[in-house]
Order: structure tokens, then C-alpha cells, then sequence
């Protein structure tokens, strides 16, 4: 029988330098974004990395040096990297990728520098996504620093969320913060009493202004909003205490309570008077759903960084572990090789390393879709004022027929004229683009979390007890703890998996996740080393397993697929995770193959690194479909009730008499016939006849389909391990322990 083997290449060389990842990540043609990686590098590697070193984590306090770290940002350009060339940038156009290049730099070292950096950013999004022109211009300036020749002081800001215990963490929608008429003379502006008490909120040492979430406290003002406080504002605003967090120390994080009066202009995206009333123009759920479908991405992508960032420390330990005892000579197999002599150590990094990678796939590709996005965002809105469309329903209903033609593209297979009409139509692709990034950014914020510290304590087990020391290299308990707090950031893991599930049902979705199915299987055909096949045929039975719980019942006739029966939708939508991440770590080695011979740097070690990226696909693919064939057989089998040796239960059943009639005609069927009813009523020990469902067959099928499709893929993760025992690190980290 003849077999497919991959053709033999050396092992890569050395480890992935910035050539490689810009082909991977999709900057290799963008110069500025090179050079904010370049800085925020320095930023992190230098300052950041000096103030861990020194002990800067050991305190709640806002510090002198935690403030120059700031300072730091600002002269790198990474604070600019949100703004706008006018307002101070320079970066032009949408700033996803950016800001997730940038956190990824800072978290490398360190997640609370990197928090300590979005957090200002995140004050301003509200502002920059539903704020009034006049806000936008206003603030962006104030945050920008200051260009050459202007005096004045940069402003800073945090967002105001979350509230006090018992509300923190339960539900962005509850809200104790209220917002009252304070005056309100006739034919002037209203003037606005706020009172918040903000709980864990990140920059509130050193900002300027607040964005704040509140509800109506007065019957005058129509639901909730976000406003935007300033320090200087009349009344009391009070940072409140250093919250005492065990991670993220480089970040300021307090509970302040806010006093305060301020104009009604202040309301983000401004506000209309309607029979006496004060109406915003957005609620404040309005305002975070549009700020979090973007950031929730670029924390996912933190973690990732961790993951990554743990490989070099992880080998440089493990092969220098028995070195200094007078009986490892230097140049002895132990001597060279310390740790990495034996399989299980080097198969273990295999998997951290696989898993960092398909999370930076991951949560890179959604942040280049939501830059794709973003300008169609803006066209979609421009159209809908054009055609004098206003408000939630009137634009869900107009939007109705432009899904049809969303639909015709994705299904229909139309002829070239009419697929270029429909590629051509602006809201035609937003609806496409946008069911798909609603799909992409709580996955990476699930799963790049969620796994991503599952594997940060992998990492630090690889360490040995020098995984949890101050001194160790490269910072990793420090990480694993970060991680933690990463995995409740901006919703906890099931504000992520509720989304999931209302986001990964649409039609469009589906759709396009048929068309990936397709995808993958073209790839399997051209390079079947990568574990597409692996995939597709594990996408395919998620497709099947949804379907099915769609549709069918547990043993008590209840629907298995509703929004209260967390436990089916939530582990499907774990379960999509894998899948995701593993796709897109597939799609970014296929672009280096593509990409790699167009750069020189690149192009000299190519087959060696493609091999070796195609192998970590090969095998996060394995571990990926083994995660999701599990949850579906959970969800398929696991809702019926085990038959009994009952009257019901003998129906499934053979009987000894039978067995012996038939085998005359049908030979063998006494080998296969599994559960016999002798004359007396005796059967077999165990529990019951076995069990079956309806549909089982084909869900059986797929999955010994699946089982099959694992072939190649533990030899990927040898050859994988072989190159990690093999790979140059540098003689030191590039930033002091």
C-alpha cells in the first residue's frame, strides 16, 4: 500500500524571528506597524522588564517608576497607536491589528504592562466608537501627547464599568451608578448629578477623565448611558483604594467613587429632549457592546503571548538542568541535552508551543477582520442615514433582504457577472464580515484564555520548582498568575460562551463555515501534512452534532438546544473554539509557504521552518478534533436515559433461540450479536442492553472517520519534538531575569 509521508528536511534552525511572524500575522508590507512592534519592544524589554526584575510587582501602590512606565509608552508611540493622524497618530486608517501587535509585545514580558496600556485605550473607545464628532476630536487630542512646541499636560483615562460587590463580575447590565437632573433652566443645557462607585478599575491612579456607565436615577432621563467624567469637575472625584490584586501589579487598579456635576453634552454620542425628557442617543450597553467586540480580541491575543513567550525559556532550562555536577561532563548527551534526553519533556513543550501559536492565529486573524470591518461599519451607517433608515428595527428589517443576497454569495455558487455585483456591494460584505467577527472575538477571548492558562501552567511545570521562584526566566509564574485574571477580563468565560451561542446559530455563519469545511479539505489535498483533513472531517461532525441537538430531544422530551441549557450550548461552543483556532493556525502556515520565498531572511531556512509549523498544526489539529469528537459523543449519547433489562429493554435484544435459527442462514451472527436473552431470562453482566440513538450511525460513522484522519499525526509531533531538542536558542534572554 502506498503511503503519503512528508518529504525529509533538516530541523529549523533557530526560532522563529520577526520576518517569519510578520509573513504569519499579515505586516510583512505594513512598515508602520513594524515599527510599533519595534517600540513597544524596547518598552517592554527595557523598562517594563527592569521594573519586574526589581520588584515593581510587589506593590498595590502607584509608584514614581509604574508612572514613568507610562512616559515610556508615550514616547514609543504607544499610546499614539489609537489616534488618528490628525488627533496625534500615526497610524492611519483601523487600529486592531495595532493595538493587538503592540499588547502582544508588553504582554511578552509582562501583562500588566500591557493592561496598563489598554486601558486608556479602552477609556477612549466609547468615545471613538458612538461619541459626538465634537467628543471624538476633543478627547483623541487631549490623550494624544503633546507634538513639538505644545505646553500642555497629556490627559489619561480609565473606564468606569463594573460596580461594588456584589455587583461586579454578574451582569454589565446591572447598574448601581445613577445619573440625575441637577438643573435644567429653560433654554439652556442640563446639567447632569452623577454618582458612581466604580469597582476594579484599571488606570484610575493616574486618570484625567472617566467613561462611565450609569443608569437613570430620575424620571426625567430615559435609560442608561455612558458620560464622561473630568477631574476638575464640581464635587468629588476620588480614585479610591489600590485594589490588593495578586497579578497585574504593573497596572493601577482601585474603587473609586465619583460626585460629580457635569453638562449634559457629556452623555457619549449625545443626546435628544422628547417631551421634557433627557433620550441619549446610546444606551450604555449599546456603547460596550460595540467597544468590547473589538478589545475583548486583543486581550485573548496576551495570553498568547505568554504561551510563546515561555518557549525559550523553557528549552534553555531544560537543557542546562544537570549541568555543574562534576559527574556531567561538557559534551556528554546529558550535558548538552539536559532534560530534553527524554520524550515526555519535549512532547509537553510541543503542545504549549502548538497551543500559543493557534491562539496568536486565532485572535491576529480577528483582529485583521474586525480592521476589515471597521470601514464598512461606517459605509453601512452612511447608507442607512442616506436612505433615511434610523433605529434598531427599521435597520434590522432593510437589512433583511441585503442578508439574501449575503446568503446567494455564500451558497448559491452565482455566475461570475452576478458574484462580482454581489462582492461589489458594500452592505452585502459587512453582513458577511461582521457574522463572522461576532463569531471570532468571544472565541478568542474564550479560548486563548480559557487554554491559554491551562498551558501557562504546563509551561511552569516544565521549569521544575524554578518555575515558581522570583528569579525564574522569563517571568513565568508571574504569567500563569496574569492569565487568571486575563480569563475575566472584560466578561468572564460564560459572557464569552453565551455569546457564542446565539452568534455561531445565524445562517451566515453556518454558511461560511461549510465554505471553511471546503477549504480545509483543499488543503488537505495539496499538503496533507498540516492536519486539515484532521479538521475538516471534526468541523464536519460539530455541524452534525448542532444540527442534532437542534433538533432532538433528551429522554425526558425536553429540547437539548435552548438558551437555559447551558450545558449543550456552552460545551458546543467550546468545542467550535478548537476548531477556529486550529483553522486559522493552518491558513497563517499557508500563507508563509506562499509568502516565505519573497523574502530573503525567510526564504533561507523555508522548507526546515514549514515543515516544523506544519507539524504544530498537525498536531494541535489532533488535539483540537480529539476536544470536539469528545464534547459531540457527550452531547449526542449522553442525553439518553441506558436501557434496562426490561420489557422495553429485550426489544433491542436477541434471544438465544433466535440466534441459533438464524445462524444457519446468516453465519457468524452469534460472534456479533451482542446482547442475548438466554431461555430463562439470564444476560449479560453489566447494566443494561447497550444503548443506541437515533441518528447514532452516522455520528458513528463520523467519528471513526475522525479516528482514521489521526493518522500522521503523533509522527508530526516527533518530528516537532526532534526540532525543539535540536533548535538554537540565544546564550541569554534578551531582557533581565
Amino acid at each position: 500500500m502506498s503511503t503519503s509521508a512528508a518529504p525529509h528536511v533538516g530541523a529549523m534552525l533557530t526560532l522563529p524571528g520577526d520576518a517569519v511572524r510578520q509573513i504569519l500575522w499579515r505586516f510583512s508590507d505594513r512598515f508602520d506597524l513594524q515599527m510599533l512592534v519595534q517600540s513597544a519592544r524596547g518598552v517592554a524589554r527595557g523598562p517594563v522588564a527592569r521594573m519586574v526584575a526589581s520588584g515593581e510587582r510587589n506593590t498595590h501602590e502607584w509608584t514614581p517608576a509604574k508612572q514613568a512606565m507610562m512616559e515610556a509608552f508615550d514616547a514609543a508611540g504607544i499610546t499614539a497607536a489609537f489616534m488618528e493622524p490628525e488627533e496625534g497618530g500615526f497610524i492611519s486608517g483601523p487600529k486592531n491589528l495595532a493595538l493587538g501587535l503592540a499588547a502582544f509585545e508588553l504582554a511578552w514580558v509582562d501583562g500588566g504592562a500591557a493592561t496598563a496600556s489598554l486601558a486608556g485605550f479602552l477609556a477612549l473607545a466609547p468615545i471613538h466608537e458612538r461619541g459626538t464628532a465634537e467628543q471624538s476630536a476633543h478627547y483623541m487630542k487631549l490623550a494624544a501627547p503633546p507634538q513639538p512646541g505644545e505646553d500642555r499636560k497629556i490627559k489619561r483615562g480609565a473606564f468606569a464599568l463594573t460596580e461594588p460587590i456584589p455587583y461586579v463580575g454578574v451582569d454589565t447590565g446591572l447598574l448601581s451608578g445613577r445619573v440625575r437632573v441637577a438643573e435644567w433652566k429653560d433654554g439652556e443645557e442640563p446639567m447632569l448629578q452623577v454618582e458612581k462607585r466604580g469597582r476594579f478599575i484599571t488606570n484610575i491612579a493616574c486618570a484625567d477623565f472617566v467613561t462611565a456607565a450609569v443608569d437613570s436615577g430620575d424620571e426625567r432621563i430615559k435609560g442608561s448611558c455612558v458620560i464622561i467624567l473630568e477631574e476638575g469637575d464640581p464635587g468629588s472625584f476620588d480614585r479610591g483604594t489600590p485594589t490588593k490584586k495578586l497579578v497585574h501589579q504593573l497596572s493601577s487598579t482601585g474603587d473609586p467613587i465619583f460626585s460629580l456635576r457635569v453638562p449634559a453634552s457629556r452623555i457619549v454620542g449625545g443626546y435628544t429632549v422628547k417631551d421634557g425628557r433627557i433620550v441619549p442617543n446610546f444606551t450604555h450597553s449599546e456603547v460596550i457592546e460595540a467597544v468590547f467586540r473589538r478589545t475583548r480580541v486583543t486581550v485573548g491575543l496576551m495570553t498568547s503571548a505568554k504561551l510563546l513567550s515561555a518557549v525559550e525559556p523553557v528549552i534553555r532550562y531544560q537543557r542546562g538542568r544537570f549541568r555543574g555536577a562534576e559527574s556531567i561532563k561538557e559534551g556528554s548527551l546529558r550535558y548538552e541535552m539536559g532534560i530534553q534526553q527524554r520524550e515526555d519533556a519535549l512532547q509537553r513543550l510541543v503542545d504549549v508551543w502548538a497551543s500559543g501559536e493557534a491562539g496568536a492565529s486565532l485572535g491576529f486573524a480577528a483582529a485583521r477582520l474586525f480592521d476589515e470591518l471597521d470601514p464598512l461599519e461606517k459605509q453601512k451607517t452612511a447608507l442607512m442615514a442616506e436612505r433615511g433608515i434610523n433605529g434598531g428595527r427599521a435597520e434590522m428589517k432593510a437589512m433583511k433582504e441585503v442578508e439574501l443576497r449575503a446568503m446567494e454569495l455564500l451558497t448559491a455558487n452565482p455566475t461570475p457577472e452576478r458574484r462580482a455585483e454581489l462582492e461589489a456591494d458594500p452592505l452585502v460584505q459587512y453582513l458577511i464580515l461582521d457574522a463572522a467577527a461576532n463569531v471570532l472575538c468571544p472565541a478568542t477571548k474564550l479560548w486563548n484564555t480559557g487554554e491559554g492558562t491551562r498551558q501557562m501552567r504546563e509551561a511552569v511545570s516544565l521549569m521544575g520548582g524554578y518555575g515558581i521562584t522570583e528569579d525564574c526566566p522569563g517571568y513565568l509564574a508571574n504569567k500563569w498568575m496574569d492569565a487568571q485574571l486575563e480569563t475575566t477580563y472584560e466578561g468572564p468565560e460564560a459572557v464569552q460562551r453565551r455569546q457564542l451561542t446565539i452568534t455561531m446559530i445565524t445562517p451566515l455563519f453556518l454558511a461560511q463555515f461549510r465554505n471553511w469545511i471546503r477549504e480545509m479539505r483543499t488543503i488537505a489535498s495539496e499538503r496533507p501534512g498540516t492536519g486539515a483533513c484532521t479538521l475538516a472531517t471534526a468541523m464536519t461532525m460539530w455541524m452534525w452534532t448542532l444540527h442534532y441537538t437542534q433538533t432532538a430531544t433528551d429522554a425526558d422530551g425536553n429540547k437539548l438546544y435552548t438558551g437555559p441549557r447551558q450545558a449543550v450550548t456552552f460545551a458546543l461552543a467550546d468545542a467550535l473554539c478548537w476548531l477556529l483556532a486550529s483553522r486559522c493556525q493552518i491558513l497563517d502556515v499557508q500563507e508563509l509557504e506562499a509568502r516565505g520565498p519573497e523574502d530573503a531572511v525567510v526564504a533561507e531556512d523555508l522548507p526546515a521552518t514549514l515543515q516544523f509549523f506544519r507539524d504544530l498544526c498537525h498536531t494541535q489539529a489532533a488535539r483540537a478534533s480529539g476536544e470536539a469528537s469528545r464534547i459531540c459523543a457527550e452531547l449526542v449519547y449522553g442525553y439518553n436515559r441506558h436501557p434496562a433489562w426490561d420489557a422495553d429493554g429485550h426489544k433491542a435484544c436477541f434471544l438465544a433461540d433466535e440466534v441459533e435459527e438464524y445462524e444457519g442462514f446468516i453465519p457468524g451472527l452469534g460472534s456479533v450479536a451482542l446482547d442475548v436473552i438466554g431461555q430463562h431470562g439470564e444476560h449479560p453482566f453489566k447494566a443494561g442492553p447497550c444503548a443506541g440513538c437515533a441518528g447514532s450511525a452516522d455520528f458513528l460513522h463520523l467519528q471513526n472517520k475522525l479516528a482514521t484522519c489521526l493518522t500522521g499525526s503523533r509522527l508530526a509531533k516527533d518530528r516537532a519534538a526532534e526540532t525543539v531538542a535540536k533548535v538554537m536558542i540565544p546564550e541569554a534572554l534578551d531582557y533581565p531575569a
